[in-house]
């Protein structure tokens, strides 16, 4: 076969519909237009008018709703299992959405369809009420339920089971992730999953993500991959070593991120027409440093191209497709890389990494081709039997320590947040020589090190001691082993961005969060009315994106187990809101006076002014606390495949009155010991 000489391709984006609009760093400037909020709306509904439900199908719904609805609170006070009762309840949801949303009545046949999802709930409790639960044990596709960590909604996802499923023998599990169809909600998707045809890869037990809705898997949607993939494990036997990562368009785009933030997981990954650039990228250098920054983590993930090195990875696309330049660009990206291809300009193979192919499809659009189909089946069985092989050869990028990690070797500091960082490790066969060269690493964890002797770190000869796991810290240059006392969480001397806390502020939505809301005396009024217009539009926009409901308690109501379980989202100022004021002064960066809102030397009149940040919660280090931001995304952009934080981890709000989305008179970004400069 030929060796193919692929040159680098432009590539821009059709999917983003809208480049962040750079905020002021100066308290003067005026605020620049931003697009209204209606924009996005055909991102997640057709622009053909919807169906409009009569006050009498409206209250037949609500009816049957209510009757469901009582049904579960049956079973929950009479000791029902908690782990069966979302299976019940996604019935519920989908319909409670459907009157919440009522332009989601998409056509007159959602009246009919959205009674037959609350029959397919009451056949089932009625059911849980006799104590079965047969679908628990169904073959072929099932709808399930589970209870999400993160807001405590109620997610569906179906499964897939085979045949020959036994429950005693574990099988692979195929996680695979749906397109953006506008018209596809929750009752239409739990329709659309009764038995109808699925793109099945046979012999596994295969998940279909909802992912909360049109966000391409980011934020709660990310959430919900590895919290379906969860339950699958619970509910079902499960081989770790055998799971597969699939999804086309914005199921596509979903996988490039996901595969390649996290590259340890897979037997094998299938990534079909999916956006890995966005129109942020060509005018980067336009933005604030701290914008720049922020695109570092979705908007560029043809730059993290190489984390495929390890995975078996195929990328498809056709070829009158529009994607297929940001299929070109991770290729072209892989050959910067040294990565070399070789075979005709449809079907690539790499000849020097472990498992990649670049498959074309001749005079296709955006469709998946039967013969690429049965392709990348052969490909899938073959790297299902094999397992998820752990190399001696790794070679991962990341630019934030949330995505930190690559079998065997774990990034647990950078030099500097959203620069790029680089991990190039080869072990022996026996396991007792490391040769590793980093760029921009402070702190580096090897894994499986029971025989290790001497481990070379950028021309660094290090001696150690043979033990599971080893970490190193470099200071002025020098990499040294780390003690016990640096690495372990509770007993580090002073803060520093790790995996799970180094911002920016949309990373506290990652993981469960409780929203606290003020009830005391404000210090100032309009600043305190400004947070509280800030809550309400965090708490609408997450509804329509991701299809949940924040947990909200009054200041008054947090408890100690709050504080342990939760990431804290504050809104208001220390007079209106007591968990402000607990925390007042204990936040170096912040100094809050009724007076002036001060963030390192910069000051701001407290009158006109709302600070918003990330940081370590001081009354329990190992989460965050938030004030005054939910998702900081422009709202065009939660519609579409890169929703980016505007503010990276602090910004000072002008009080706008009327305004729920104000904008940003100073924002930026702590440094590595979570400090200003």
């Amino acid at each position: 076969m030929k060796r193919l000489v692929i040159a680098a391709l432009s590539f821009a984006s059709a999917s983003v519909l809208f480049i962040v609009t750079a905020t002021s760093q100066t308290p003067d400037a005026a605020p620049k237009p931003r697009p209204p909020e209606n924009l996005p709306w055909t991102r997640f509904h057709p622009a053909k008018p919807p169906y409009q439900p009569t006050a009498a199908e409206k209250a037949q719904i609500q009816a049957k709703l209510d009757e469901l609805d009582a049904k579960i609170g049956e079973l929950r006070s009479h000791g029902a299992d908690e782990k069966l009762l979302p299976d019940v309840e996604i019935y519920a949801e989908a319909a409670r959405w459907k009157l919440a949303y009522p332009e989601e009545f998409f056509k007159p046949q959602s009246v009919a369809d959205t009674l037959d999802v609350l029959q397919l709930g009451l056949d089932r409790a009625a059911q849980l009420k006799e104590g079965k639960s047969p679908w628990t044990t169904q073959k072929g596709q099932v709808v399930r339920g589970y209870r999400s960590a993160l807001d405590g909604s109620v997610q569906p996802v179906r499964v897939t089971v085979p045949d020959d499923y036994d429950g005693n023998r574990p099988s692979p599990l195929d996680v695979e992730m749906h397109g953006r169809f506008t018209s596809l909600y929750e009752v239409e998707t739990l329709k659309s999953w009764e038995g109808s045809e699925v793109d099945y890869l046979p012999g596994t037990l295969q998940i279909d993500l909802f992912g909360r809705g049109k966000n391409t898997y980011h934020w709660p949607g990310e959430a919900d991959v590895f919290e379906a993939i969860a339950f699958a494990k619970t509910a079902y036997k499960v081989d770790a070593e055998r799971m597969t990562l699939r999804g086309f368009s914005m199921g596509g785009a979903g996988v490039w991120h996901t595969s390649l933030h996290f590259p340890d997981l897979w037997a094998a990954v299938e990534v079909g027409a999916g956006d890995n650039t966005s129109l942020r990228i060509p005018v980067l250098n336009t933005l604030p440093d701290y914008q720049q920054a922020m695109c570092k983590i979705f908007d560029n993930m043809y730059q993290w191209s190489i984390n495929a090195y390890d995975i078996p990875f195929a990328s498809y696309v056709g070829e009158n497709d529009r994607s297929l330049v940001k299929h070109n660009a991770a290729k072209a990206e892989l050959m910067r890389e040294g990565i070399q291809f070789e075979g005709d300009p449809f079907s690539l193979k790499a000849t020097n990494a472990p498992s990649m192919i670049f498959l074309i499809a001749p005079k296709t659009g955006h469709d998946m081709h039967p013969d690429s189909r049965k392709t990348l089946n052969a490909y899938l069985y073959d790297r299902i039997k094999m397992g998820r092989q752990v190399p001696d050869h790794i070679r991962f990028t990341t630019y934030t320590t949330r995505y930190n990690r690559d079998y065997w070797i774990t990034v647990d500091g950078l030099e500097k947040h959203y620069d790029r960082a680089e991990v190039d490790a080869t072990r022996s066969d026996n396991r007792s020589q490391y040769q590793i060269t980093t760029r921009n690493v402070a702190r580096l964890e090897l894994d499986q090190t029971d025989h290790a002797s001497a481990i070379d770190i950028d021309g660094q000869n290090l001696h150690v001691k043979a033990a599971p796991g080893l970490a190193f810290a470099k200071e002025n240059g020098v990499w040294k082993p780390a003690t016990v006392a640096e690495k372990g969480s509770g007993s580090e001397k002073g803060l520093r961005k790790k995996h799970g806390l180094q911002g920016p502020i949309d990373d506290a939505f990652l993981e469960p969060f409780l929203v606290v809301r003020p009830t005391g005396k404000p210090w100032n009024e309009a600043a305190n009315n400004q947070a509280l217009r800030i809550l309400e539009r965090f708490e609408r926009q997450y509804s329509i994106a991701y299809r949940g409901h924040v947990r909200v308690k009054d200041d008054k109501d947090v408890s100690k187990d709050d504080l342990a379980r939760y990431h804290l989202v504050l809104f208001g100022d220390p007079g209106s809101n007591r968990w402000i004021a607990k925390l007042n002064g204990k936040l170096p960066p912040l100094h809050w006076t009724k007076e002036n809102v001060m963030l390192g030397a910069r000051s701001f009149p407290a009158a006109g002014s709302l600070p918003a940040l990330i940081y370590p919660n001081p009354l329990n280090p190992t989460h965050y606390v938030v004030i005054n931001s939910g998702l900081t995304a422009n709202w065009a952009d939660w519609a579409g495949d890169f929703p980016t934080p505007r503010y990276g981890d602090f910004a000072v709000f002008n009080v706008s009155e009327g305004s729920d989305d104000p904008a940003a008179a100073y924002a930026g970004l702590f440094n590595e010991s979570w400090q200003l400069q």
